[in-house]
Order: C-alpha cells, then structure tokens, then sequence
C-alpha cells in the first residue's frame, strides 16, 4: 500500500485516477472470501438504493471483521443515506482509526462537515486529502469553493 500512495502523490492528472481505483481496490481485500461477500452485498445493497438492507451486511461484517476499515466505511454511507449522521459519524471515526489514509472516509466526513455549516473543519479535511492525493479534482475544487465561503464569513 506504501507504494499506491507514493505513487498517488507522484501522479499526474492523468493517472491518479488508476492508482486512486487500485487503492481502493486493496482497501475491499480483507483477506477472507465470506467478508469479501459480505462486502459485496453490502455494496450491492447500497448501490440498489436499499441502505436498511446494507446496514445489515456491513453490520454482519463489522461483527466478523472488526478490523476490517471497509465494514466500517460502508455502513457510514449507509447510515448517511438513512439521515442518521451519529452513527454515520463515529464509523467514520472508526474507518480513520483503522485506516488513517482513507481518503473516501475524509471526504465524506468533509461533506458531513459541509453539510453542518463546519466550513474551516470541511477545508481542512479536504485539504488533507490533497496532501494524501494531491489531484484529486473533486478536492481541489472543494477547497476553493470552501476558501471562497470562508473569506465570504470573514467580511
């Protein structure tokens, strides 16, 4: 992984994305086919518009691998979908916890931060992905529109 990420960092506009999907790639690996299925369904369940029924897997995975980050992430993202920001927060914690780089897990605690009116708190998650992945796009153009809302309170 050591070396995705120095990859990432080395990356220009048109490869980060490759490297950004290989990390992530080795982020869903958790060593075991049964949480490997889990995982999938969880996802598949989101993906299908049924956050209730992902809850359940990455529950069920969480309790199996609780030192796996992906159970963790996907039931955040579940629980965001389902408005329920507490519980979505603190496995976002976890997901950091376990995976400090994971750039997805600060983003979306980025846009939680956003969506709470925590715009210096946003800009600093975001700013802190470009340190991990410096061309991410998305990230760039948060942290302008972010910068701009804060000169914006400042006046």
């Amino acid at each position: 992984m050591d070396e995705l990420y120095q990859q990432l960092l080395e990356a220009d506009e048109q490869s980060y994305l490759r490297i950004e999907g290989q990390i992530m790639t080795e982020w869903e690996k958790s060593g075991s086919p049964a949480m490997d299925l889990l995982l999938r369904r969880g996802k598949e369940a989101l993906n299908d518009g049924a956050p209730e029924v992902a809850v359940e897997h990455f529950t069920a995975l969480v309790d199996h691998a609780p030192n796996f980050a992906e159970g963790y992430y996907g039931r955040a993202s579940s629980y965001y979908d389902l408005g329920l920001l507490g519980p979505a927060l603190d496995d976002i914690r976890q997901t950091l916890v376990l995976n400090p780089r994971h750039f997805e897990a600060m983003r979306g605690l980025g846009s939680i931060m956003m969506e709470l009116d925590r715009t210096a708190d946003a800009l600093e998650l975001f700013e802190l992905i470009l340190t991990i992945n410096p061309q991410s796009q998305e990230a760039k153009d948060t942290v302008d529109f972010l910068e701009i809302q804060l000169e914006g309170q400042a006046l």
